[in-house]
């Protein structure tokens, strides 16, 4: 069997059978596998995940019954077989079924000739099968060809009518760009920016309204960019300009004491920490050990020393934390669908029947956060999602209870399509003075 094409399919069947995030997943089938194309296997991974809900939507027209009933490991091959088929121009057709043939006889050797079959069928038949573009209902099309599950498109159809919801879907479809901030701690944007070009790295400056000058992001393209000293010297950091531009709007000054209740992985600390000049005091907290040291090393290597890790639930009471913090920045767990096109597989996850919970979850969070706010100081909320029950009406409920206590300042959703960045919400909430 060939060692990439089984690091892929190992990949999508740990992702369709357990629910894996696929991102950290083939990383540990490439070295398990001993894949030596690792961006082909990726390619394959995320290309399948991204558009799984669009090849069923040809797949079922290729299989005459009992296409919902067929063996994850049969749907797998069928997905990678049409993905390759499709959109890879790479790969010769006659590649892709053989390849997926070949996996059959391992995986599933009595449905060889099905898939097989099915595959060459695609091949025939592709340019004359039908189209999502032919179904009257909006949500059913949106879904079939942006590949979200129907929730999810209804959803953004009610809440931002079906025009906006259809961009939406259309940017997240994308390959999304990666984007870095500049450490300005270390260097400036010039000089990182000539080193990166210098080394052949395609390098632009994003301009999103409310970035600070002081948290320079670049979009970077070309491969190995993880693998430059620049990077080893933590001269530069992943992160979406969205979340920056958050962190941005908080506006952390040096000498500030600044909270970051769910803290993990660590960015909107270290742009608040680069914010403030390293002068000060980042405390940053999440549930679980082991996050705590990736933040720790991370602030290790870029120089950051004002910021400390330290574990703490943030569904807690402040007790003698209670108004210390000048700010506390309050991202909380949520429904991800902003970030659609960076983790594919939220896009076939239902969250009907949590909604509420998770909600209800969110509010309680930053009920007992904004209890770390000293009078005068402030508290932003923010999520990577575009789910108005998870943002503007989590604020408007928490604004109510507080009676007063606090004010909005600022309000924002960034939103795929619109604002060239992920789906992003924040808000900053001042606390009023005794």
């Amino acid at each position: 069997m060939d060692k990439n094409r089984k690091a892929a399919y190992q990949t999508l069947m740990r992702v369709v059978k357990d629910q894996a995030y696929s991102n950290i997943e083939v990383s540990r089938q490439i070295e398990r596998c001993r894949a030596d194309a690792p961006a082909f296997v990726r390619e394959i991974v995320y290309g399948s995940e991204q558009h799984w809900l669009y090849l069923d939507y040809l797949l079922k027209q290729l299989v005459a019954r009992g296409y919902n009933k067929m063996k994850p490991q049969v749907s797998v091959l069928l997905h990678m077989g049409a993905y390759q088929i499709l959109f890879m121009d790479s790969v010769p057709d006659y590649a892709a079924v053989n390849s997926c043939a070949e996996m059959a006889s391992a995986v599933c050797r009595p449905q060889k000739g099905f898939i097989n079959a099915v595959l060459r069928n695609l091949i025939r038949r592709k340019d004359s099968l039908k189209q999502p573009e032919s179904e009257k209902d909006p949500a059913v099309r949106m879904s079939a060809r942006y590949s979200a599950d129907p929730w999810i498109v209804r959803l953004l159809i009610r809440q931002r009518g079906e025009k906006e919801a259809e961009s939406i879907l259309r940017e997240m479809s994308e390959t999304p760009p990666l984007c870095i901030v500049v450490n300005t701690l270390k260097t400036d944007r010039e000089s990182l920016k000539h080193a990166l070009l210098k080394q052949g790295f395609s390098v632009d400056q994003l301009e999103i309204e409310g970035l600070s000058d002081a948290l320079p992001v670049f979009a970077v393209k070309g491969s190995g960019l993880m693998d430059t000293e620049e990077f080893r010297s933590g001269l530069f950091y992943v992160q979406d300009p969205a979340s920056a531009a958050a962190v941005s709007s908080l506006a952390p000054e040096a000498g500030e004491t600044v909270m970051d209740v769910c803290g993990a992985p660590g960015g909107k600390s270290m742009a608040a920490a680069i914010l403030m000049k390293n002068q000060g005091c980042v405390r940053t907290f999440d549930y679980y050990e082991h996050k705590l040291s990736l933040i720790c090393k991370q602030a290790e290597k870029l120089g950051t020393q004002c910021i400390k890790a330290e574990k703490r639930d943030a569904l807690t009471s402040a007790g003698a934390l209670a108004e210390t913090a000048d700010a506390v920045i309050c991202d909380v767990p949520c429904s991800g669908l902003g970030v659609l096109r960076r983790k594919p597989e939220i896009r076939y996850r239902k969250l009907d029947d949590d909604a509420k919970a998770l909600a209800e979850k969110q509010l309680a969070i930053l009920q007992r956060s904004s209890e770390l706010v000293k009078p005068g100081g402030r508290i932003m909320y923010s999520t990577c999602t575009i789910n108005r029950i998870e943002n503007e009406e989590n604020v408007e409920a928490f604004l109510r209870q507080q009676e007063g206590k606090f004010q909005k300042e600022a309000e924002r959703q960034l939103l795929p399509g619109l604002d060239g960045t992920d789906g992003f919400y924040f808000c900053i909430m001042r606390r009023m003075s005794k």
